[in-house]
């Protein structure tokens, strides 16, 4: 089974009420079509109303797979999340009021150059596919797009999915992502901002349909445990396999130009044949009659021996025929041969793409947290040097304290009630106040046990 498959970015290039009409009535409903851009709130509020079927108040068949129940709120948060330490850097470098931006998701909605957010469309097999499924087989579409979801996220990595969301309820299951692109480093304004044309090109549009189909393909035939084929792509944009791609193709060349020799030799001998036949002719019309019997013809030789040779070249000729038709299955057996192993070529290697895309995809991720692991020690050894410098003064604090006390009894009162300060406001525990009251109480015993003596020497 060869099945389609469709990955549509709105866009607004188109705006015509038609356009909008013709897009309404499509399978993946409103947003499918090149009209569909979100530019606003208002946009963003009128898909959220379609993908989670606020008009009619029906979600039976559609299943949330990233996100809440409010797509509207969803992008929100991500604006929020992904913008505001870039929006408040902004507003501390501008020097007029009327500069600043209070809130960026507002910016952008009033804004006509930049698009609120983008939806993506993807869709595997068409209506006359899954006109013979039953719920239960459609809803196993679910995992599929699960990791629809997730090689987006790993493929486009500036795309912020707000939303994820699959529609059963229509012609085919399909799966609805929103989310926004985000560029890093911009010459003007804040320096991460909204880019759609940045991160969606026609060219990374290309590539990522061509990654995110053989994902697709793979992700299908995993879960259902078939071993379905993917259409080739409009506009030739799918690679050929040749057939000296494949392992007994030499055999086969082989075999072929074997038979290409037969072919030929056979070739020859009709010529050759059919040139005979018109000498046969000849002979046949200048045959003569006997004198005693106009029935009996008078038969030369020569032409008895080039009548014997014709019919001796006739029935080799039937031989290289019958020769000839072995060799016409046997070509068509190779023919279908060749179509079977270009069909299991092509769902191999659509196999081996897709898992050397995840390979590669993991490497990638793998060296990134290895980069952020290693980061993440350079930060520990850094804040472990200055937990154990600040350890080192708060116990040059303690002894500071410690000193006092024992050093200078009228300065003792003034540097015990600090020690109480420094507890009730948790910079030192129970242990270091009752060392530091132990050390008080101390002194201060001593203290009295000489002012005892030297009242007792002086009487």
């Amino acid at each position: 089974m060869e099945l389609a498959y469709s990955l549509h970015l709105g866009s607004d290039k188109n705006k015509k009420n038609v356009s909008r009409a013709t897009a309404k009535a499509n399978a993946s409903g409103t947003t499918s079509l090149s009209n569909n851009a979100i530019q606003n709130a208002q946009g963003l509020s009128r898909v959220d109303k379609h993908n989670y079927r606020k008009y009619d108040n029906n979600q039976e068949n559609i299943e949330i797979i990233r996100g809440t129940s409010s797509l509207f709120d969803d992008v929100k948060r991500l604006y929020k999340d992904e913008f505001e330490e870039a929006r408040l850097e902004y507003n501390a470098r501008q020097t007029r009021d009327n500069r600043k931006i209070n809130d960026y998701f507002t910016h952008i909605s009033n804004s006509s150059k930049s698009d609120l957010a983008c939806e993506i469309i993807i869709e595997l097999g068409k209506k006359k596919y899954w006109d013979t499924k039953d719920m239960e087989f459609k809803k196993r579409m679910t995992n599929v797009f699960k990791e629809q979801v997730n090689d987006l996220a790993i493929l486009v990595p500036n795309f912020k999915i707000a939303s994820a969301i699959i529609h059963y309820d229509e012609t085919s299951p399909h799966l609805h992502i929103v989310g926004v692109p985000v560029k890093i480093g911009g010459k003007n304004g804040m320096k991460k901002q909204v880019g759609k044309t940045e991160v969606f090109t026609k060219e990374s549009l290309r590539k990522l349909q061509d990654k995110m189909r053989i994902l697709c393909i793979e992700e299908f035939n995993k879960e259902y445990g078939l071993n379905d084929k993917l259409k080739m792509k409009k506009k030739g944009r799918n690679k050929d396999y040749y057939i000296s791609e494949m392992d007994n193709y030499e055999q086969m060349q082989e075999q072929l130009e074997k038979n290409q020799e037969k072919l030929e030799i056979a070739s020859k001998k009709a010529i050759e044949l059919d040139n005979s036949s018109k000498e046969v002719k000849d002979i046949i019309n200048d045959l003569k009659t006997t004198i005693t019997s106009k029935e009996k013809y008078v038969l030369k030789q020569e032409d008895k021996d080039k009548l014997v040779s014709y019919i001796n070249s006739v029935s080799k000729t039937n031989e290289e025929f019958k020769q000839t038709q072995t060799l016409s299955v046997t070509l068509s057996n190779v023919d279908e041969e060749l179509k079977e192993n270009r069909e299991k070529i092509k769902l191999l290697t659509e196999n081996n793409e897709a898992l050397t895309l995840r390979v590669e995809t993991l490497t990638k991720n793998v060296k990134t947290k290895d980069k952020e692991i290693d980061k993440l020690k350079e930060e520990n050894c850094s804040l472990k040097s200055s937990l154990e410098h600040l350890i080192n003064k708060f116990t040059n604090l303690i002894k500071l304290i410690k000193n006092k006390i024992f050093s200078k009894q009228d300065t003792r009162e003034k540097y015990m009630e600090f020690s109480r300060d420094l507890y009730t406001h948790g910079i030192i525990d129970d242990k270091e106040i009752t060392d530091i009251k132990e050390d008080y109480d101390y002194c201060k015993n001593r203290d009295n046990d000489k002012d005892k003596d030297d009242f007792e020497i002086e009487i």
